[in-house]
C-alpha cells in the first residue's frame, strides 16, 4: 500500500501501520485539566482514563455499537469540514482511515466506558475523540498524547459538541440495530409461523376465550393471528425510525449551532446518510432533538409492542403443549434438553420460557427508557447512556430470542391430533350454531344439562327435542370455522 502522498509540502504523509501499540506501561496524557497517565498500549487520553477512574460502577459497559455509529459521524463530519476547507485533507484522511476502523469493530477493545458516565455522554464522545486522534497521530508518524497534529478537540470534534454528536449518534446506532437485527428476525420468525399456519389451516380445534371453551377454529387461523400480531408490531417499528432518521447534529452545545459553521447541519446529516445507506436528515428544530429523546422513547414503545406480540405467541404455546397428559396437550413441542434434575424423562417448553423472560425483560427496559426520557431539562436531555444501553440491549435480545425460538420450538412443533380431535368432540360450546335454530334460551339449557350429567352436546340435543338431522346438519364443527384466516 505504501504511504500516502502527503496534502501539501512538509506535512505528514499518511502511513501504512497496523492497528496496535507495543508498548508497556504507562503513557503521559493531557487535557484541560492537565496530566494524567493511561496505559500506554491503549489509544484512549486523558478524559477517557478520569472516566474510568470516576465512573467504574458495575459492570455495564458502553454498548460497542454506540461507537460503530460514532465512527459515521466522525467520518462525516471530517468529511464535509475538508471539503468546506475548514480541516486539511491530510489532517481528514487520517481522521476518515481511524474512523472506519472504529466503524468496523476494528478499535473496540480501546472503549472501555461504563454506561453509567455523565448524561451528555461527554466522556464517550471524547474516548471516541482520543481514540481517532491517536490512532491518526499513528498513521501520521507522530507521538501518541502530544495531540499533534491531530487535536481530539479541534480537529476529530470540529463543528460538533457531546450535546448534538451523542444523540446523533444513538439514532444512527438505534437505526442500524433495528435494520440489521430485529426487522430480519421478526420477518424470519413471522414466516415461521405462517408456514406452520398454511400447513395446519384445516385442522379445527376448540377455540378459548376467558381461559373457558369457545366456539372452534382451526389451528391454521390461531396461528394466522400470530403471524399478524408479529406481522403488525414489526410495522410499528418500521414507522418508529422516521423520528430517529432527524438527527441533531449541527446543533453543538444548546441547539444554536454555535461553532458550526453555515450549512453544517444539512451537510453532515447527508454525509451520514450517504456513509450508512439510511434516509437520514438534519432535524427541524434542534432545540427539540437536544432537550429532548422523544424519537427514542417513541422507537423503543415499539419495540416494547414487539414484546408483547412475542409473548402472546410464547404464553399461547406453553399453555397449549402443556401436559404431556394432564394439560392441554395440543402441541408437541421439540424436545431440547431434560426439563428436570430429579424427575426423569420432564421436558419443558423452555424455549417459550425464554421468550417470556427476555419479553418480561424489554418491556422493564421499556420503563426505564420512558422515564428517563421524561428527564429532559431544558437545553439538554442528560438521560442519554441509560436509554440508549437499554434500547440496544433490548434490540438485541429481543432479535436473538426471536431466532432461537423459531429454530427451536417454531420449526420443530407438531400437532397432537388425538387430543385436538378429542376436545372438539367434547366441546359444549359448538351449541352454538343451534342457536340460530332453536333460540339462544333453549340452546343454552342443552349445553348446562350436557355439562350437569356428563352426556355429550347430541345426546343432550335429542334429548332436548332437537331432530337428529337438524343437530348433525347443524352442529358440524367444520363448517363453523368460516373460510381461511377470515373467520366467519
Amino acid at each position: 500500500m505504501g504511504d500516502k502522498p502527503a496534502g501539501g509540502t512538509g506535512h505528514p504523509a499518511l502511513k501504512d501501520v497496523a492497528i496496535g501499540l507495543d508498548a508497556k506501561g504507562q503513557r503521559d496524557e493531557f487535557d484541560s485539566m492537565g496530566q494524567v497517565q493511561v496505559p500506554a498500549d491503549r489509544y484512549w487520553g486523558a478524559q477517557t482514563q478520569r472516566s474510568l477512574q470516576h465512573f467504574s460502577i458495575g459492570d455495564d459497559r458502553m454498548p460497542k455499537p454506540v461507537y460503530h455509529a460514532y465512527g459515521y459521524v466522525k467520518k462525516a463530519a471530517a468529511l464535509v469540514n475538508a471539503k468546506a476547507g475548514r480541516l486539511e485533507e491530510w489532517r481528514a484522511d487520517a481522521i476518515v482511515k481511524a474512523a472506519d476502523e472504529v466503524i468496523a469493530g476494528k478499535l473496540d477493545d480501546h472503549f472501555p466506558l461504563f454506561v453509567w458516565q455523565t448524561g451528555s455522554g461527554t466522556q464517550s464522545n471524547m474516548n471516541v475523540n482520543e481514540v481517532i486522534s491517536n490512532r491518526a497521530i499513528q498513521l501520521l508518524g507522530g507521538e501518541l498524547g502530544t495531540q499533534k497534529p491531530v487535536h481530539p478537540n479541534d480537529h476529530v470534534n470540529m463543528g460538533q459538541s457531546s450535546n448534538d454528536s451523542f444523540p446523533t449518534a444513538m439514532h444512527v446506532a438505534t437505526v442500524l440495530a433495528l435494520d440489521d437485527q430485529l426487522l430480519p428476525a421478526l420477518d424470519r420468525f413471522a414466516t415461521s409461523i405462517e408456514a406452520k399456519a398454511n400447513q395446519w389451516m384445516d385442522v379445527v380445534k376448540t377455540g378459548r376465550t376467558h381461559l373457558q371453551d369457545a366456539v372452534p377454529l382451526t389451528v391454521g387461523q390461531e396461528w394466522s393471528g400470530y403471524a399478524a400480531q408479529i406481522r403488525d408490531a414489526a410495522d410499528n417499528v418500521v414507522r418508529s425510525r422516521d423520528g430517529l432518521y432527524r438527527l441533531a447534529a449541527g446543533g453543538t452545545a444548546v441547539g444554536t449551532g454555535l461553532n458550526a459553521p453555515q450549512g453544517f447541519s444539512r451537510a453532515i446529516a447527508g454525509q451520514i446518510a450517504d456513509l450508512t445507506g439510511k434516509p437520514f436528515v438534519t432535524a427541524p428544530n434542534k432545540f427539540a432533538a437536544q432537550g429532548s429523546l422523544d424519537a427514542m422513547v417513541a422507537s423503543m414503545a415499539a419495540v416494547r409492542g414487539v414484546a408483547i406480540a412475542c409473548m402472546k405467541v410464547a404464553n399461547d404455546m406453553r399453555w397449549l403443549a402443556s401436559g404431556p397428559r394432564c394439560g392441554l396437550g395440543e402441541l408437541l413441542l421439540p424436545a431440547n434438553e431434560p426439563g428436570s434434575s430429579i424427575m426423569p424423562g420432564k421436558v419443558n417448553p423452555t424455549q417459550c420460557e425464554a421468550m417470556v423472560m427476555v419479553c418480561i425483560q424489554v418491556i422493564g427496559e421499556d420503563n426505564t427508557v420512558a422515564f428517563a426520557g421524561s428527564q429532559g431539562n431544558f437545553e439538554l436531555n442528560a438521560m442519554r447512556p441509560v436509554i440508549i444501553s437499554n434500547a440496544l440491549h433490548s434490540i438485541r435480545i429481543l432479535s436473538d430470542m426471536c431466532d432461537k425460538m423459531r429454530t427451536f420450538s417454531i420449526e420443530g412443533t407438531e400437532l397432537n391430533r388425538k387430543r385436538i380431535d378429542a376436545t372438539v368432540d367434547q366441546s359444549l360450546m359448538l351449541v352454538t350454531a343451534l342457536a340460530p335454530v332453536i333460540g339462544y334460551n333453549k340452546a343454552a339449557a342443552i349445553a348446562e344439562a350436557a355439562n350437569a350429567d356428563g352426556s355429550t352436546l347430541r345426546e343432550a340435543a335429542i334429548k332436548a327435542g332437537v331432530d337428529e338431522s337438524t343437530f348433525d346438519q347443524t352442529v358440524d364443527p367444520s363448517k363453523l370455522v368460516g373460510e381461511g384466516v377470515a373467520g366467519a
